[in-house]
């Protein structure tokens, strides 16, 4: 018999698909930028940052959700790789 837990358990992010998605469009962005983009400008610096903080906000959003659904719910809604993000802020 299994136990229900009051608290679920986290983490485990790495299996969501919009982590995987999110890891792709940094890994992507790291590479377009590096190749295409002055390495010392300031629009690269700020694409790349996008990119990580949208990583980051996933694996953070599966952290707190030990706590709180709705905060993995809010961090996992605010990556700029989910459709319509990147295009709809341009």
């Amino acid at each position: 018999m299994s136990e229900l837990k009051l608290i679920p358990q986290h983490g485990g992010y790495r299996k969501l698909k919009s982590f995987q998605v999110a890891q792709l469009c940094y890994d992507i962005t790291v590479r377009f930028s590096n190749r295409y983009i002055d390495k010392f400008s300031r629009t690269r610096d700020q694409m790349v940052q996008a990119a990580r903080s949208g990583v980051q906000n996933i694996a953070e959003g599966s952290q707190a959700s030990a706590t709180s659904k709705k905060i993995e719910l809010k961090l996992t809604q605010v990556s700029p790789c989910q459709p319509g993000g990147v295009e709809a802020r341009l």
